[in-house]
C-alpha cells in the first residue's frame, strides 16, 4: 500500500511538473526572446536561448518610445488604485460592522452596479469627467477607479465573519474607531486583502481602455496603450515587442510571488473560484 502511495504521488507530481513546464515554456521563450536580435528571434528552427543576448530593445523603449513616460502613468494609477481600495476597505467595514440609517439600499445599489458592465457606463462617466473639464488629465483617468463594487461586497462578506465581540470589546478599553480599524481590523484582514490588493494592482496595471478613451495626449497613456501602440508601430520587429510585454507581466509576477501565501489563504476565506 505505501509503494502504491508513492508511485502515485510520483505520478502526479510528474503530471503536475509537465503541465507547468508547458504552460511557462510560452512566457520563458517570450522573456529569452526579448534579448535575442531580430534575426535570432525570426530564425529557424527557433532557439530558446539567445546566442548573443542584447539589452538593445530595451534601451529602445524607454530612450525612443517613450515607456518611461507610460510607465510612471502606471505606476500613478496603480497608487491612487491603492489608495482606492483603502476606502473600498472602509467601506465594506462599515456595511458589515455598523447599523446606519439606509444601509441595506445601499449595499442594494453597490449590488445592483455589479451587473452592470463597465461599458456601459463609460459614456455618462466621461460626459461628466468632460463637462467638469477633466478629460485628458490624469485626475479623469484615476478618479472613476477609486470605488470598486466587486472590491466593497468583497470586503463587506469578510468582515461580517469577524466577531463582534472583538470589537466591543476593543471599544469597553477606550479604543476608538479609527485605531479598531488599523490595529485590529485590517490585521484580521490580511487575507481578503492580500487578494484585493493583487486583483487592485492587476487591473491598475493592466489599465487599457478607459486611459484610451480619456486621454488624447500621448503623456498620459498607460504601458498597456504603448505596448499596443508598439505593435502597430513596429509589426516586424518582435523582439521589441517581447520587450515590451516582459515589461508588462514581470511585475505582475513579483506582486503574485510576494503575496502568495495571503493570496491562496484569502482564496480560501473568501470562496472565490
Amino acid at each position: 500500500m505505501q509503494l502504491k502511495n508513492r508511485l502515485e504521488k510520483g505520478i502526479v507530481i510528474a503530471l503536475l511538473f509537465v503541465g507547468g513546464a508547458l504552460v511557462s515554456l510560452p512566457f520563458i521563450w517570450m522573456i529569452l526572446s526579448s534579448f535575442k536580435t531580430d534575426r535570432e528571434v525570426l530564425s529557424i528552427p527557433p532557439t530558446l536561448f539567445p546566442k548573443e543576448p542584447i539589452f538593445q530593445h530595451y534601451i529602445d523603449l524607454f530612450q525612443n518610445l517613450n515607456f518611461d513616460i507610460y510607465l510612471v502613468n502606471t505606476l500613478i494609477i496603480v497608487v491612487w488604485s491603492m489608495f482606492g481600495l483603502l476606502l473600498n476597505t472602509m467601506a465594506g467595514y462599515a456595511f458589515g460592522k455598523f447599523e446606519f440609517r439606509g444601509k441595506g439600499i445601499l449595499f442594494v445599489i453597490v449590488l445592483i452596479t455589479l451587473m452592470i458592465p463597465a461599458q456601459v457606463t463609460m459614456i455618462p462617466t466621461y460626459v461628466i469627467l468632460n463637462e467638469l473639464g477633466l478629460t485628458n488629465t490624469m485626475t479623469g483617468i484615476v478618479v472613476p477607479g477609486l470605488i470598486s463594487a466587486f472590491n466593497i461586497f468583497l470586503i463587506r462578506q469578510f468582515m461580517v465573519t469577524i466577531p463582534n465581540d472583538l470589537l466591543e470589546a476593543a471599544r469597553l478599553d477606550g479604543a476608538g474607531e479609527l485605531f479598531i480599524f488599523l490595529k485590529l481590523i485590517l490585521p484580521l484582514s490580511k487575507p481578503i486583502i492580500a487578494v484585493q490588493v493583487i486583483l487592485t494592482f492587476i487591473g491598475a496595471w493592466n489599465s487599457f481602455l478607459w486611459p484610451l478613451i480619456v486621454a488624447n495626449d500621448q503623456s498620459f497613456y498607460t504601458l498597456s496603450v504603448g505596448l499596443a501602440l508598439l505593435q502597430d508601430q513596429n509589426v516586424t520587429n518582435y523582439g521589441l515587442q517581447m520587450a515590451g510585454s516582459a515589461v508588462m507581466v514581470i511585475p505582475i509576477l513579483i506582486i503574485f510571488i510576494i503575496f502568495q501565501k495571503q493570496i491562496i489563504e484569502g482564496f480560501n476565506v473568501s470562496g472565490i473560484k
